[in-house]
């Protein structure tokens, strides 16, 4: 009997964070949920971190997932927001660890060609792909979109992440 197991994607932001949760028994793979943590981008640093805690942590509670995948940073030009950008995605991947998680990540160009084929894809090109692979998904924002492009990537990864972890 095979196994089901639910991956909890996060795509960070400081903005929004994405989320998005999806079921994978033997190699079927299906939608569960998805949605977006806005912050008030009047709010302080420390009141908006809380808010993507508090809004990760509820999704953990209710999904109880599996395993985790996070979208790796990338550095752009602004220093000050990518700085940013990583206290969010640490948030991202403090939340499924401290509830015993297992959590991976996967570099933004990987998640695009495992769900696109290409490395550079656009965001209209993952919603529709998104939807090929989970046709009962319908998410509302581009961040779910790419949180559930973020589990996809684990499931199709997962095995070789967790043997690196053992091995490493």
């Amino acid at each position: 009997m095979r196994r089901l197991i639910r991956i909890l994607g996060i795509d960070p932001g400081l903005r929004r964070t994405g989320w998005g949760v999806v079921a994978l028994e033997g190699n079927r793979l299906s939608f569960l949920a998805c949605g977006s943590l806005a912050t008030d981008q009047k709010a302080g640093l420390a009141a908006r971190l809380v808010v993507i805690y508090d809004g990760l942590r509820r999704v953990v509670e209710e999904h109880a997932p599996h395993e985790a995948a996070v979208e790796a940073t990338f550095v752009n030009k602004d220093a000050s927001a990518t700085l940013k950008l990583g206290q969010a995605r640490g948030i991202a991947m403090l939340v499924p660890a401290i509830a015993g998680v297992p959590v991976a990540e996967y570099a933004p160009n990987l998640v695009k060609k495992t769900i696109v084929g290409a490395g550079h894809s656009e965001k209209m090109q993952i919603r529709m792909m998104v939807g090929v692979l989970l046709p009962k998904a319908d998410p509302q924002s581009d961040d779910a979109a790419d949180a559930l492009a973020i589990a996809v990537c684990h499931a199709h990864h997962r095995r070789s992440t967790l043997l690196k972890a053992v091995a490493g």
